[in-house]
């Protein structure tokens, strides 16, 4: 079954599907490694750790598309990918949606944010009108060559024009063709348990270490019917963490052991890059 069959009978099954966000090909190869059964490429995450900058809109279509091929190429679950506003208008999103699915997406989120987009837990977020973003959804619907390629669309209204506001502009999205519906950044856990009510397609539910979001636990969002549970940063968050922590080490005691409990060991790092699967290859080719 192709990865992208693989991820519409996930979604379809509305069990709440843990999905952890990728910043880069390792942190994809950890996520899948510890069992997750897909992955986000998070562009909040490749913005922070690519650039060192907030997401505020400073990716581009080239970064993702070259992190998402270069993830693709590394882990075989399907792959979720931040495409922002889809970089300009409906034809810009009908390019994004042709070179994201090349370069191995199984899914393409795009939002309803006036570009320069920023996260959608930061204040002063603007929205488009919901006529252009309806045309943005169809744009990108029409582009996909592959019928099992999904659409997810994003709103950020909520905190712009209110909850009723965005839920009508979610099924209007649903009805231009969306797979995948996510009302990003409600305030309320009474909001968060309204949705699968509200709305008919499927839903992803961001939980944002930090946001505005209540977090709920993934199986209670299962039993309200979402279909992903989504931490596009807790990767991203943890990871500074643990730099942080044995950096302040190394700083301060001038070494850092293996055994101190703060990195992976080496061979545990040699692991996750295949370096025995690529031995053999180099001993099949000598």
């Amino acid at each position: 079954m192709s990865t992208r069959k693989q991820l519409k009978q996930l979604v379809e099954a509305r069990r709440g599907v843990l999905v952890p966000g990728a910043f880069n090909a390792l942190s994809a190869k950890v996520i899948e490694d510890l069992g997750f059964e897909a992955i986000y490429i998070t562009g909040a995450g490749v913005t922070n750790m690519w650039f060192g900058m907030p997401d505020q809109g400073f990716m581009g279509l080239a970064e993702i598309a070259d992190h998402t091929a270069r993830i693709r190429d590394t882990v075989s679950v399907p792959l979720l990918v931040d495409a922002d506003t889809g970089f300009g208008n409906a034809l810009n999103v009908y390019h994004t949606v042709r070179t994201l699915e090349r370069a191995g997406a199984d899914c393409i989120q795009l939002e309803d944010q006036v570009a320069p987009k920023r996260c959608g837990h930061f204040s002063g977020k603007e929205v488009i009108s919901t006529e252009e973003a309806v045309s943005k959804i169809k744009a990108a619907v029409d582009a996909r060559r592959d019928s099992d390629l999904l659409i997810m669309a994003r709103t950020d209204a909520a905190a712009t024009h209110g909850f009723e506001a965005a839920v009508e502009r979610a099924q209007k999205f649903a009805e231009a063709g969306a797979d995948i519906l996510f009302v990003e950044a409600v305030t309320k856990a009474e909001e968060v348990r309204a949705l699968p009510q509200r709305l008919s397609k499927p839903q992803l539910m961001n939980m944002v270490i930090g946001g505005k979001t209540p977090i709920f636990n993934a199986e209670q969002l299962a039993e309200l019917g979402f279909g992903i549970v989504l931490y596009a940063n807790a990767a991203l968050q943890g990871a500074v963490v643990g730099m942080q922590n044995t950096l302040k080490v190394l700083r301060d005691e001038k070494e850092v052991r293996e055994d101190s409990g703060l990195v992976a060991t080496f061979n545990e790092r040699q692991r996750l890059v295949s370096k025995p699967e690529w031995d053999e290859l180099e001993k099949r080719y000598s």
